[in-house]
This record gives structure tokens, sequence and C-alpha cells, in this order.
């Protein structure tokens, strides 16, 4: 309807210029031009007034905050899949809808996850370092920098969802074997596309593998799901890539297993307390141990963009009076 008033849009963090520039002729837009995390107080100011509100993977919305809401904040339309950091039972029960951005992601998680498996056997972040660093290089060498094959070693998905499934597909172009631990056994067809061998027990899947690679969801379920006596089943000769979420290994047992050499390595773009990181990773990735990322599995321009065109959808359907297409129900998460 002409001149209805704009919704006051909160958004937490700067987003990509397209996203930032629909953002502003479609809705009355606040945006966050310096990129910080807001505070405490500033995400208590911004609920208190916003009509949507716009958060990131790394914002607490929890019963607390939510607990402040105005009675005009109907919408919390996170910029992101994962929704582990939004109470997502609180909102609705103050009447807030919840929605996320499914399904954009996949393929760049997928890539990165693919990458750190390459990158941790075959040692690429150590042998790029040689020629950045204080030493001269001296040439080639017929047992200098030796890695690990990864081909026709098995790997095991845990979790195989859309990014577990693409995972799949990607390895097994490299030539590993395909095995998975989910919480239902997926489609045949997809089974045998992928020649995906299905492990109903957890342990016996990781005390086989050469390679694991995880890629479920944080929820309170999978919360430290390899724990330091799943860990410890792991051959000495085995390496783990987690571009899922940090807090679904239980880092300190791993960190101590990967010291012992009981574990050969890990690829990880994800800490159990980030931005926080264990300074004794630290010490792992300078002994070339570990292969550490920022958090940067989905971050491509294209990735960010298609997220930002969901969120924007998700607000016009919903101040449109329509049921947002990535709307999250309590009983998903």
């Amino acid at each position: 309807m002409p001149g209805k008033k704009k919704p006051l849009v909160v958004i937490t963090r700067k987003l990509p210029d397209p996203v930032e520039t629909r953002m502003r002729e479609l809705f009355d837009a606040r945006l966050n031009v310096e990129d910080r995390p807001m505070t405490q107080p500033e995400l208590v100011a911004a609920v208190k007034e916003a009509d949507v509100l716009v958060p990131t993977v790394t914002d607490q919305i929890d019963a607390a905050l939510i607990a402040q809401a105005g009675d005009n904040l109907k919408l919390i339309a996170n910029f992101g899949n994962g929704v582990d950091k939004i109470d997502v039972a609180a909102a609705a029960k103050k009447g807030i809808t919840v929605t996320n951005t499914p399904n954009v992601l996949t393929e760049d998680t997928a890539d990165m996850t693919m990458a750190l498996m390459l990158a941790v056997p075959r040692r690429l972040a150590e042998g790029a370092n040689v020629l950045t660093g204080d030493k001269k290089w001296a040439g080639w060498s017929p047992t200098w920098m030796l890695g690990r094959r990864i081909w026709g070693k098995r790997l095991g998905i845990v979790g195989m969802g859309r990014i577990g499934t693409a995972v799949a597909r990607r390895a097994k172009a490299f030539g590993l074997s395909i095995h998975y631990h989910n919480r239902h056994r997926v489609l045949p067809a997809v089974e045998d596309g992928l020649e995906a061998t299905y492990w109903e027990s957890l342990d016996q899947m990781l005390a086989r593998m050469d390679i694991i690679s995880v890629n479920c969801p944080s929820t309170p379920a999978t919360f430290h799901l390899l724990s330091a006596r799943r860990l410890a089943l792991l051959q000495p000769t085995a390496y783990i890539v987690n571009t899922a979420r940090g807090d679904i290994i239980d880092e300190e047992a791993l960190v101590k297993l990967i010291q012992d050499g009981k574990i050969a390595g890990a690829g990880l773009d994800v800490y159990e307390h980030e931005p926080a990181l264990n300074g004794k990773l630290l010490k792992l990735a300078a002994r070339n141990k570990v292969v550490l990322l920022p958090h940067m599995g989905s971050a491509t321009l294209e990735g960010r963009i298609d997220m930002g065109e969901k969120v924007i959808i998700n607000i016009r359907a919903f101040v449109d009076g329509h049921r947002p297409p990535d709307r999250v129900l309590p009983l998903r998460t």
C-alpha cells in the first residue's frame, strides 16, 4: 500500500554492499557501518525498538535478551543457517517468528571441507610456509615433505545432510571410499550414487576410518558428540576435519590426542569457544600438526549475497502477511 510505513530493520553486522543497498531501498534499515559485534546493551536497545532484527551466527539471542524485546519486534531474520545461538522456543512464546538462510552455503562449505581434507595430509600449509620463511628452499628431494595420500582412503562423514552429501560427492571424485553416520539413513538412490556405506554405530565407524569429516549441526544432542571417549577410538594415522561447529568436538581432548601422537592431525575452521582460540591449538599449528582457518568455510561473496537475498525474502514475506519460506520452528531446533 502506498505510503505504508517501512519496518525498522536493525542489522547487527555489516553485510555485502548489494544486500545493504537493497535493505535500504525496501526497509527503514539501520546498518552497522563499523562492522563490530554489538555489545549486550546495544543488542538490548535493538530488540526494544526494532520491528525486525537481523542477527548473525555470532550474536547471542538468548531468552534473557528476547524477554526484553519491545512489542513491535515480531521477526528475527537470522543472517545464517545455524540458529544454535537463538532461543527459538523463547521467541515463539513471545510471538516472535525466527527465520534462517538454509541451502545457500552448501557448496561453499563443502569446498572448504575438501580443501582442509587435502591440506592436512598433504602438508599444504607447511609447504607454502617453506617458500615464505627465513630459510632458502634447497629444492626438490625424493624424501622431503612427504605427506599421506588421500586417494583410496576411507572417509567417515558425521552428519549426512546437504553439506555432508556435497562433501561425499567431492570426496568420491577424489577416490575416497565413502562412509557415513546419520540420525537417519539416506535414500537408497543417494547411497548407490555415492557408493556410500551407512554405519548405525558412530563408535564403530570412527574406529575404522582414515579421515573424519564433521558436518552435523550444533544442537544439545550433538554437543561434544565427538567426546574424549569417541576421539580415542580413532586410529593414530587418522585425520579429523571440522567445518560445522566447534562444540561438536571436545577440543581439549582432541588437542591432547594430537599432542600424544594418537591422532595424526586435524583441519579446523571452527572452534569450541570462538573467537577465543585454544593456545594449545596454536602451538600444534606451529608444529604443523593442524591447519587452522578463521571460520571462513562459507566465506564467498556469492554465498553472502545469496544469504542476504534470503533474509530480504523472509522479511518481505512476513511484512506482507505471508508465512516466511525459511521459518524455523522450535521443534526443529
